[in-house]
């Protein structure tokens, strides 16, 4: 929450709050700035172990972290750290470091990255009828439109 900001403007805030409050209120201040957090911790942990106490025992390793979006897609649908959908070897063998370098890509499942640009043989199973003539219109199926 607080990770961008630096030791001067921290340095600031305390300057400020010295010339505003006075350092003869600034501690009393400090105390019930602290007494007041510390309160609503509580607040908050005991409102999270009653939901747990009411949720029953098939709920004792329920972690409200778990009700993040990030965090529910990733153990729902990802299965938590696993990577049941292969998107790690894919993310390995599409490294842009390796073409930059002009070095060959590391094969994943015995085949390397390297594309063929020769025309394959058109499968046998693709055509359901014999070959049209030339000039001659493929037939027309109303259904199908």
């Amino acid at each position: 929450m607080f990770s961008d900001v630096g030791g001067l403007e921290i340095l600031t805030l305390i300057v400020m709050a010295i010339v505003i409050f006075g350092p003869d209120k600034l501690p009393k201040l400090i105390q019930d700035t602290m007494g007041f957090i510390r309160k609503v911790r509580s607040f908050a942990d005991s409102a999270k172990e009653d939901i747990r106490s009411e949720l029953g025992p098939e709920f004792k390793d329920f972690e409200f972290e778990d009700l993040h979006p990030k965090t529910f897609v990733r153990k729902q649908l990802m299965g938590g750290n696993d990577d049941p959908l292969g998107l790690k070897d894919m993310k390995d063998s599409l490294d842009i470091r390796s073409v930059l370098d002009d070095k060959p890509a590391t094969p994943v499942n015995g085949r390397t990255g390297s594309v063929s640009f020769e025309k394959a043989a058109a499968p046998a199973a693709a055509s359901s009828g014999p070959p049209l003539q030339p000039g001659e219109r493929p037939p027309f199926d109303p259904d199908a439109t």
